[in-house]
């Protein structure tokens, strides 16, 4: 199977998501790159899980526990003053869990208004009780 030259060039886009919902920005600094100096995975990661858990906070009302990351894409590399939008739509609603994916934008440093999708993710969310057991959730958000 043959690339094309252009098969690793991202797709940069004039507009940000309608359909989903912004629920964090934030910028990476140098204290967050790793030895080639690109933003580390864990870092994006762990931003991810922040905004995955905004959507499903509303449903949960208390305590919850990310349980799984259903999918994790890192389709390009986060640099350091990127300024990083991160969009979260409700996916599933269980008894106990909510499951929402979160998509990362990337606004270069230098191509302002220019957006370039660097990460994808799913994330599974259950409510938990104090003592760390599932617990059931309402329907509707709060």
């Amino acid at each position: 199977m043959s690339h094309s030259p252009d098969a690793n060039v991202a797709a940069v886009l004039k507009s940000l998501p309608t359909d989903m919902e912004l629920v964090l920005k934030v910028i990476p600094m140098p204290a967050d790159c790793n030895a080639n100096g690109d933003i580390f995975g864990g870092w994006v990661m762990a931003q991810c899980d922040l905004a995955g858990s905004v959507i499903p906070a509303r449903y949960t009302l208390g305590r919850m526990a990310t349980v799984a990351v259903n999918e994790f894409v890192f389709k390009q590399p986060v640099r350091i003053g990127d300024i990083l939008s991160f969009y979260s739509k409700l996916v599933r609603i269980g008894r106990t869990s909510v499951t929402v994916t979160v998509e990362v934008f990337a606004e270069r440093f230098k191509a302002q208004g220019n957006y370039i999708k660097v990460t994808e993710a799913t994330f599974t969310y259950v409510a938990i009780d104090d003592h760390g057991r599932p617990r059931p959730i309402a329907a509707t958000p709060a």
